[in-house]
C-alpha cells in the first residue's frame, strides 16, 4: 500500500510526517499526518478526527500532542475531514458547515455526494490498513479521539466497532447530530431524509439502541458558543447514565471551542489514553 511523503521533520525524538495517497474509498488523493515516537518497536495508536472546516494540519500545527505522545510511546494519526479536489462537490449554497471540510464521517448515499464522500469507509477501513502497512502500529492497542464533528466521528466509530478501541475520548463532540442543526443538515444532505438511517451515525441514538463503550472521557468548555445548540453534552450524559457507561465529563470553566482549549487539555487526554493502551 503506497504512500507519498509530503514532509517529515524530527520532533520530540520522533518524526512528524505528512503523507498522501490515492484513496479507493473517496476516489481522490487524501492527505494525513502521523507522529511516530522514537523507537523501532510496535506502538499503540491514537486516532484523532478533526472538526468542521479543518484538515489534518489544524491539530498537527496547534494540537500540542507530540511531547505527551513521545513520553507515552503512542503513534498519533490525524486524517483529513473530507475528500478534496476539483471534481468533489461542495455545499450548493457555499456554506462552511457542509461539503468540503465537513464530511461528517459518513458514507454518503445522496447525489452529488455519494461518489466521493465516503469518510466512514476511509477512516474505519482504508486508512487503518494503510497505517498498519507503513508504520510500526500495534493494531491490538488503539484509541480514538476527536473534536466537534470529529468527536462525533470518534464516538460513533468506537460504538460501532466494539473491541477495536481500548480507549475513547472527545473534545466538544456533537453527541446527538440527529437533534441539532449541524447534524440535521449534514445527515440530510449525505444520507437523505430517513431519520432511521441517521441513528447509525448518532452517538446518543447508538447508546439508546444498545451499543456500549467500557468508559468515556469528554471535555467541553463552558464558554463554547456552540455548547447549548449544537453540542448538547447533557444528552450524552443522560444516555451514558441510563446505559451504565462510565463517563468522565469535564466542563472546563471559561474555555471555548478553539484549539486554545484543545491544546490545553490534549496532554491530559493523551496520558489518559496511554494508561489504557500500555496496560
Amino acid at each position: 500500500m503506497g504512500i507519498e511523503s509530503v514532509s517529515e521533520v524530527r520532533s520530540h525524538g520522533g518524526v512528524q510526517g505528512v503523507y498522501k495517497h490515492a484513496s479507493s474509498a473517496t476516489g481522490t488523493d487524501m492527505t494525513f499526518a502521523v507522529f511516530v515516537p522514537e523507537g523501532n518497536r510496535p506502538m499503540p495508536v491514537l486516532w484523532y478526527l478533526s472538526g468542521l472546516t479543518c484538515t489534518h494540519a489544524n491539530v498537527t500545527e496547534k494540537g500540542e500532542y507530540r511531547a505527551a505522545c513521545a513520553e507515552a510511546g503512542i503513534i498519533f494519526v490525524a486524517p483529513d475531514t473530507s475528500p478534496r479536489g476539483e471534481a468533489v462537490p461542495d455545499d450548493l449554497d457555499g456554506a462552511w458547515d457542509f461539503g468540503l471540510g465537513a464530511g461528517f464521517y459518513v458514507d454518503a448515499t445522496q447525489e452529488p455526494y455519494a461518489r466521493h464522500y465516503r469518510m466512514w469507509s476511509y477512516v474505519t477501513e482504508e486508512l487503518p490498513a494503510l497505517v498498519a502497512a507503513n508504520f510500526p502500529a500495534d493494531r491490538a492497542r488503539q484509541g480514538i479521539t476527536g473534536h466537534s464533528m470529529g468527536g462525533h466521528g470518534a464516538l460513533t466509530v468506537a460504538l460501532r466497532h466494539p473491541g477495536r478501541f481500548k480507549s475513547v475520548s472527545a473534545f466538544a463532540p456533537i453527541v446527538a447530530p440527529g437533534q441539532v442543526p449541524w447534524g440535521e443538515k449534514a445527515l440530510t444532505g449525505y444520507l437523505g431524509g430517513d431519520r432511521a438511517a441517521w441513528r447509525e451515525h448518532d452517538a446518543v441514538a447508538l447508546i439508546e439502541d444498545g451499543k456500549r463503550l467500557p468508559e468515556l472521557l469528554v471535555d467541553v468548555g463552558t464558554a463554547d458558543p456552540f455548547l447549548d445548540k449544537e453540542l448538547r453534552p447533557e444528552l450524552l450524559e443522560a444516555a451514558c447514565a441510563a446505559a451504565g457507561i462510565p463517563l468522565t465529563l469535564n466542563r472546563r470553566e471559561g474555555y471555548d471551542h478553539s484549539y486554545y482549549f484543545i491544546s490545553t487539555f490534549m496532554a491530559d487526554h493523551v496520558r489518559w489514553h496511554g494508561e489504557r493502551l500500555t496496560r
